[in-house]
């Protein structure tokens, strides 16, 4: 792209890459775009000369909505094109409080190779900029209204590109931008100990969930080869350096799978890794991906499973799983490319 992508930019990096003479122009024009507006005429208080400059030099976004897809259950997924043409997903969940929550991509793609996930299967494209991560949750709110939540979820490891995470929060959160509060904000990492350990002692102070799927290591490491070099007790160690530091507590998820991480013994190691943890453990019955050799659990399978886990006192949550119908569920989004 020749022109330059205003989204993901602070004011004075606007200030700067359109050569402005005067600082407070950059904050005027940061406001309107994370007012929703893309068209430079309308924005009223920049005088002609510099509208004019805007429409030569720069663009608002990016990237592209390329397909709007939506579940009967509320759930809105968009099909991203990036400026180099490959495709992300990302995705809009609605709770029973009809609180809505973005479930932005950080990535197109993932090197992190997890077995059960069809980003998974992919391999890793490229990082997202800032500005591609910010575009994301400002089409959500352009097709679903005002979002009041943020994870780190979508497709890619988000610990592998945590300094364009770190400015998109910074700009999203900004009184002069999106003034989105930290604390709706979670990033969710399949266990990269560097990164928890970064993020805990540099910040930004925002909710940390681990998808950690099992505590059994043999299992863990045939499933989630991150496994290898973040053995479970120093991941362990990690977390509860994570809580400790921030004062959060942090959410382990297992994605549950049938006959492989459901039976007693998986919820025995769950309850010893979880024990002494500032923890909460939600539970997601794995999405079928017809690619992948796995089965959803059943319903009793999963309420067995619950049962163990909080007869040892542990908070678990058995989610409800969404956006199935339009490949929106987790796990599920895998699109790179027009071809894939």
């Amino acid at each position: 792209m020749n022109k330059i992508a205003l989204t993901g930019l602070t004011p004075p990096q606007i200030t700067e890459q359109l050569s402005l003479n005067q600082s407070f122009r950059g904050k005027q024009i940061f406001k309107w775009i994370y007012s929703h507006e893309c068209d430079f005429d309308k924005m009223t208080n920049l005088s002609k000369d510099l509208r004019e400059l805007l429409k030569e030099k720069a663009v608002v976004r990016s990237s592209t909505v390329n397909q709007v897809l939506k579940d009967p259950d509320g759930t809105v997924k968009l099909q991203i094109k990036l400026s180099d043409e490959l495709f992300i997903e990302t995705v809009l969940l609605t709770d029973k409080s009809d609180r809505k929550t973005a479930c932005v991509s950080c990535q197109a793609g993932c090197a992190m190779k997890c077995a059960f996930c069809q980003t998974g299967t992919l391999g890793l494209a490229r990082n997202l900029t800032p500005g591609e991560i910010i575009e994301q949750f400002m089409y959500l709110e352009e097709v679903s209204g005002t979002l009041d939540n943020i994870v780190f979820m979508g497709m890619g490891e988000p610990m592998m590109n945590l300094d364009a995470i770190r400015t998109a929060i910074e700009i999203l959160s900004s009184p002069d931008g999106r003034n989105l509060s930290t604390r709706r904000i979670t990033l969710s990492t399949c266990g990269v100990i560097k990164g928890i350990y970064d993020l805990a002692d540099n910040g930004p102070l925002i909710r940390l969930a681990v998808s950690l799927t099992t505590a059994d290591e043999e299992l863990r490491e045939s499933l989630m080869p991150v496994q290898k070099g973040n053995p479970l007790a120093d991941l362990r160690e990690a977390i509860n350096y994570y809580a400790q530091k921030t004062g959060k507590r942090v959410t382990l998820e297992a994605a549950l799978l049938h006959n492989k991480n459901t039976g007693k013994e998986s919820a025995g190691r769950l309850i010893e890794f979880a024990r002494g943890l500032d923890v909460n453990i939600n539970l997601i019955p794995w999405n079928p991906i017809d690619t992948l050799p796995f089965e959803e659990p059943d319903a009793k399978e999963c309420r067995d499973f619950v049962t163990e886990l909080e007869k040892a006192g542990l908070n678990v949550t058995l989610r409800t799983r969404r956006g199935r119908t339009i490949k929106g569920a987790c796990g599920q989004l895998g699109k790179t490319s027009a071809e894939s």
